[in-house]
């Protein structure tokens, strides 16, 4: 995945979601890397703080919802987004270039409905593009952070799942309004975003 140099700016700086100029966020950035070698194990890093710090609001049936990286970090939950959110935020003011990803699956074991899954995406200096996902682990989700190899926490298992063909540097829409429509982890839950394979817009 190529990105033009002009384009790479725009996953290095704030943004309304992507809030790394909100001191909180800035301060466990710098906590992270100090004293820490090598753009890897900053990465890591933060990974591993996003992955099992902040707990998965459905998984742990945490509220408040949350949708800027500052409050998944105030408050220490969000769903997928907010955490890759969060991540995006903590790599870019380490002054690493950070994306979101998406995928579409199932809700449930399988079939209807479909969600969208929210992942990120960071330029590694030594292999490019590479997504992660910090969702946070449990008894059926293994997510990794060990590149090259992509171990994410889901695999695209049917016709209706598939992984969204793009990185972008701000949020969709579609997944802002849904957390900050509802104001509940079940009424989330239940109104989860969802495109299908026609809406899908690619950015990078």
């Amino acid at each position: 995945m190529l990105v033009h140099k002009k384009k790479m700016k725009e996953y290095l700086i704030p943004s309304s979601y992507i809030d790394f100029d909100n001191e909180n966020v800035s301060a466990k950035a710098t906590q992270l890397s100090a004293g820490i070698q090598g753009e890897l194990s900053i990465v890591e890093a933060c990974y591993k703080f996003v992955r099992d710090e902040i707990r998965h609001s459905w998984d742990y049936k945490c509220n408040p919802i949350t949708c800027k990286a500052s409050d998944a970090l105030k408050y220490r939950t969000g769903f997928c987004y907010s955490k890759s959110h969060l991540l995006a935020a903590l790599l870019r003011a380490n002054g690493i270039p950070a994306g979101l990803c998406y995928q579409r699956l199932s809700v449930g074991d399988s079939g209807a409905p479909y969600c969208l899954h929210g992942l990120n995406a960071v330029f590694l200096e030594s292999h490019g593009w590479y997504r992660c996902d910090a969702r946070g682990n449990k008894s059926n989700v293994n997510a990794q952070f060990i590149p090259p190899d992509e171990v994410l926490a889901f695999p695209i298992r049917e016709p209706e799942e598939f992984d969204l063909q793009g990185i972008w540097a701000a949020p969709l829409p579609v997944v802002t309004e849904a957390l900050e429509r509802y104001s509940d982890i079940t009424e989330v839950h239940a109104n989860l975003p969802d495109i299908d394979e026609n809406e899908q817009e690619s950015e990078y």
